[in-house]
């Protein structure tokens, strides 16, 4: 007990640091009361430009963060494979894709393209559970078909940002995985849908905790096996599909961030899942941090430095499970 305790008091100081940080360096250089002092008068033209550039991008990386986590702690505990993740099994993809579909012929349901992404990740969810399914799903073979899967959907989402030999760039922001120039329309959409997803998804920890039990099992309390995957996957598509909008494509995340929380607070999905959130949020809030100042003016997107990271987590997991 002590050990989550300190664990979520951490997570939550570093939070705090990184966005009290995040906020104050950048292009614009300010000091953390003098940042206040401008929000309170509303006269620093510094602090203006900060309000609407800056913030978006802190808010929508953090919301982001969290419910790509907490969709690949629900997807890892759903197929009982540590490696399940919404960006390396495609879902990621298949839901940008089906978003970026929305936008090129409706631009005007652009508050909406959540929604249509949802409907992309669940087609990708569905391909990778039926073909990867053979007497239940192998973890390597899991990974192989997401890699698959993921490869034709980000195939045919490449082919809407060329007409010829130019790039198209009415859609070209719903297909980069840069957090800059957002907007608070874009934070609007962030924070609803991603909200009713995490609070779904909280909801459903005490299901996510019969899911890691054996099927014979949960079916002898009572509990419809098939009916409960269906309902927890549809979650994790909604939040994985939200962040894809709104952010891009952004791997890794949903496999880091469950494994070290298991470590510090242990398996329980009503302690795991608000952990994974908040870890989840500090670990991409820093990724866009450190790539908008390590080379700055120029910006690294949080989605190369989370595959930096990622990638040879990904081989150390697979390494480990075969021994």
């Amino acid at each position: 007990m002590k050990k989550k305790v300190i664990s979520y008091v951490t997570v939550c100081f570093l939070l705090i640091m990184v966005l009290i940080i995040s906020t104050t360096t950048g292009s614009i250089q300010l000091g953390f009361l003098d940042l206040i002092q401008g929000l309170i008068t509303g006269n620093n033209e510094e602090v203006r430009v900060i309000q609407d550039l800056r913030f978006p991008r802190i808010i929508i990386a953090i919301f982001a963060g969290a419910a790509l986590a907490v969709a690949g702690a629900l997807f890892q505990a759903v197929m009982r494979n540590p490696l399940a993740d919404a960006g390396i099994i495609g879902i990621s993809s298949g839901a940008g894709f089906t978003s970026i579909l929305a936008i090129s012929f409706f631009p005007t349901l652009y508050f909406w393209s959540p929604l249509f992404a949802f409907m992309g990740g669940a087609l990708a969810c569905f391909l990778v559970y039926s073909l990867s399914w053979k007497s239940g799903l192998s973890p390597v073979r899991l990974i192989l078909v997401g890699v698959a899967i993921n490869a034709v959907f980000s195939g045919l989402g490449e082919t809407f940002n060329y007409r010829g030999s130019y790039t198209v760039t009415s859609i070209s922001p719903t297909t980069t995985s840069t957090l800059s120039m957002k907007s608070w329309q874009d934070v609007e959409m962030m924070l609803i849908f991603s909200i009713i997803g995490l609070a779904l998804a909280f909801l459903l920890a005490k299901s996510c905790n019969l899911l890691v039990l054996q099927d014979k099992t949960t079916r002898n309390l009572g509990v419809s096996v098939t009916k409960l995957r269906i309902i927890v996957s549809a979650v994790a598509v909604l939040l994985a599909a939200v962040s894809t909008a709104i952010a891009g494509l952004i791997a890794f995340i949903g496999l880091l961030v469950p494994h070290i929380a298991r470590r510090l607070v242990g398996t329980e999905h009503k302690v795991l899942l608000p952990f994974t959130a908040l870890a989840g949020g500090l670990l991409l809030l820093l990724a866009d941090t450190l790539g908008r100042t390590l080379i700055a003016p120029n910006e690294i997107p949080a989605s190369i430095i989370m595959s930096i990271i990622g990638g040879p987590f990904l081989i150390f997991l697979l390494r480990r499970g075969d021994k």
